[in-house]
């Protein structure tokens, strides 16, 4: 049974930042890739970062220098690391794991993060 829990999400004033985590159970930790995504009220979804099993990462350019993604393998658990938010950050951030480049198919529960 795979199952991606989110926390660290809350309210932060502009400037400021915040941690997620994603911690990961029931795939092999060491070869799924992590995708997040966020969505806004009244706007569609939209890929934030993205973390490869080989490491290698790429991010939204509205995000870029801000966020950074990473992994820890003793705590089968993913990060994402959001420095210098913006109002503009605000809405549900998800995780979603899968392999490579492919769709994801497993979703966290989300998490909210509201940038005032």
């Amino acid at each position: 049974h795979v199952q991606l829990v989110e926390s660290g999400g809350g309210l932060v004033q502009a400037g400021g930042s915040l941690r997620l985590s994603c911690t990961v159970s029931g795939l092999s930790f060491g070869q799924c890739a992590m995708n997040w995504f966020r969505q806004a009220p009244g706007k569609e979804r939209e890929a934030v970062a993205f973390l490869d099993s080989d490491g290698s990462s790429r991010y939204a350019d509205s995000v870029k220098g801000r966020f950074t993604t990473s992994q820890d393998g003793a705590k089968n658990t993913f990060y994402l690391e959001m420095n210098d938010l913006k109002p503009e950050d605000t809405g549900m951030y998800y995780c979603a794991a899968g392999y490579g480049n492919a769709s994801p198919n497993y979703w966290g529960q989300g998490t909210q993060v509201t940038v005032s």
